[in-house]
């Protein structure tokens, strides 16, 4: 079976040099290889070919045969590493708490430590009649998040 750490220093040695950097490695039984890249503005397709000649290069078919995939982390496709989270810092997030609770607001902030989540809540305050809307920052750790994904709407 394909070393997936030998593969990641491949993948890591190629990128080192671009903006590029690696979300990343899984190998499947049978060998089949993906690799997940991001960019803190776009992936170019040409970059994944050149990525994945270079993977190809440093690899012998000879010696253990493999199938490779190389391609952009999924704009719907949930955050993987901190530089994902602090690409999206600005844009609405969905959260899933590893406690089963849902959230849905801005991403304010995010570093090794966790991250800060902006979200709109509904208050009655007192002697009120209507509740009123009133942001909240919450601040999370990356333990206690099972995922968190860049939220799209359609308005």
């Amino acid at each position: 079976m394909i070393d997936k750490q030998n593969i990641i220093k491949i993948v890591e040695e190629k990128l080192i040099a671009s903006e590029y950097y690696l979300v990343d490695v899984v190998v499947k039984p049978g060998n089949l290889i993906i690799v997940e890249i991001d960019h803190d503005e776009a992936v170019n397709i040409d970059d994944c070919v050149a990525l994945s000649r270079h993977i190809e290069a440093h690899l012998d078919r000879d010696v253990e045969d493999f199938e490779l995939e190389v391609g952009s982390a999924g704009i719907t496709a949930p955050f993987k590493v901190l530089r994902q989270y602090t690409k999206n810092v600005g844009n609405e997030v969905e959260m899933l708490l590893k406690s089963g609770v849902k959230l849905t607001g801005v991403l304010k902030s995010a570093d090794e430590s966790g991250v800060i989540l902006s979200i709109e809540k509904k208050v009655k305050p007192e002697g009120a009649k209507r509740k009123v809307i009133v942001q909240e920052e919450l601040s999370y750790t990356f333990d206690e998040i099972k995922y968190t994904k860049y939220l799209i709407r359609f308005k």
